[in-house]
C-alpha cells in the first residue's frame, strides 16, 4: 500500500497519477518480528551521521548516502528540471509530464553539488545570525568593515535623532576604537535606535558612494547623473543607460576596497550594458584585483536587522 505520507507528497507536485507513477517489482515478505522489538530500517550510527537539510516548505524527500534533504518541489509550464539552492534550502522545479523516477535520478547524480551548496547556504546563515545587530546601547554594527560601538547620548549638541561618529586616539586590541554617539535619551526604544543609525548609515552611504563614482568615472571615461539608493535583499547595484545609478546603502557595513568594487562594476555598465568579456575587460583596466574583491563581496555577511 503507499505510504500516505508519500501520497501527500505526490499531490502538493500537482502532477495526475499517471505521472507519478513508478512500477516496482513485487518484493518478497519480510521475516516476522519478535513482539516489542523495534529494528530500524537501516543503522542508528548511519542515520546521525548523515548532515539535515530541510526546506521549511518542504513537500518531498531525498535521502543520500551522507545526507537527508528534505525539499519543496514544484510542477508547472517548463521543459527542464531545474534546480534552486538558497537560505531556506532546495527547490526542485519539474515540467508537469516528467515522472518523479526521472526528477529523482538527476538529484542522485548532482548529490555532490546539493550537498555542497546546501553546506555553503547553511554556513552563511549562521554566519547571517551571529551577525544580527541587538539595538541597544553598547551594541555594535559593522561600518566601512570596522565595528562601531552605539552610545546612547541625550546630550542636544548632536541635534535631535542625529549621531557623532567619534574615533578614539587609542584603543585596546581587539576592541573597538570607534563609537557613534546617537542623540536619543537613554529610555529610546530598540526601534528608535534602529532608525536613528541607518538613517546616519544612509547619509554617510550617500556621501561615500558620490565619492567613489566621482574618482572611478573619469578613469572608465564614462558620466554618472544621478544617484539613488536602494535597500534590495538580494541585488547591490544597477545601472541604467542614461546614467543612473543605484547602489544598496548596506554596502557601507564592508571595506571601502568592496565598495570599491561595486561602484566600478556598475560605472563599467555605462559602457556595456551586459556582462560579456568587453565588460570584465573595462572593470579590470581600472581594478586589476577585481575577481578577488568580488569574491570577498560574495563572502560578506550582511548584518541582520
Amino acid at each position: 500500500m503507499t505510504d500516505m505520507r508519500q501520497m501527500v507528497f505526490d499531490w502538493f507536485g500537482g502532477a495526475g497519477p499517471a505521472a507519478d507513477t513508478v512500477s516496482e517489482s513485487p518484493k518478497p515478505p519480510e521475516p516476522a518480528k519478535p513482539a516489542g522489538e523495534y529494528v530500524p530500517a537501516e543503522p542508528i550510527a548511519s542515520l546521525l551521521s548523515r548532515a539535515h537539510f530541510t526546506h521549511p516548505r518542504a513537500n518531498r524527500e531525498i535521502v543520500f548516502e551522507k545526507a537527508r534533504v528534505a525539499y519543496e518541489f514544484r510542477r508547472g509550464k517548463r521543459r527542464t528540471i531545474g534546480l534552486t539552492i538558497g537560505t531556506e534550502g532546495l527547490v526542485v522545479s519539474a515540467p508537469r509530464w516528467t515522472p518523479l523516477a526521472e526528477v529523482e535520478t538527476m538529484l542522485r547524480e548532482k548529490e555532490r553539488w546539493i550537498i555542497a551548496k546546501l553546506g555553503d547556504a547553511r554556513e552563511r546563515h549562521d554566519r547571517m545570525e551571529s551577525a544580527r545587530i541587538e539595538w541597544r546601547d553598547g551594541a555594535s554594527i559593522p561600518f566601512l568593515g570596522e565595528q562601531v560601538i552605539l552610545v546612547l547620548d541625550p546630550r542636544q549638541r548632536h541635534g535631535r535623532g542625529g549621531a557623532v561618529l567619534e574615533t578614539g586616539a587609542e584603543s585596546l586590541p581587539g576592541v573597538p576604537r570607534l563609537t557613534l554617539h546617537v542623540g536619543l535619551p537613554n529610555s529610546a526604544t530598540p526601534e528608535q535606535l534602529r532608525d536613528t543609525t541607518q538613517a546616519w548609515l544612509m547619509r554617510q552611504a550617500r556621501r561615500i558612494f558620490t565619492a567613489r563614482l566621482d574618482h572611478f568615472a573619469p578613469q572608465l571615461g564614462v558620466q554618472w547623473q544621478k544617484l539613488s539608493l536602494s535597500s534590495a535583499g538580494t541585488r547591490w547595484g544597477s545601472a541604467s543607460a542614461d546614467g543612473s545609478i543605484r547602489l544598496n546603502w548596506r554596502l557601507v557595513h564592508f571595506s571601502e576596497s568592496i565598495i570599491d568594487y561595486v561602484v566600478v562594476h556598475e560605472l563599467a555598465h555605462l559602457r556595456e550594458m551586459n556582462h560579456g568579456p568587453r565588460f570584465w575587460a573595462h572593470v579590470e583596466s581600472v581594478m586589476p584585483d577585481y575577481a578577488e574583491r568580488r569574491g570577498e563581496l560574495k563572502d560578506e555577511a550582511v548584518p541582520t536587522w
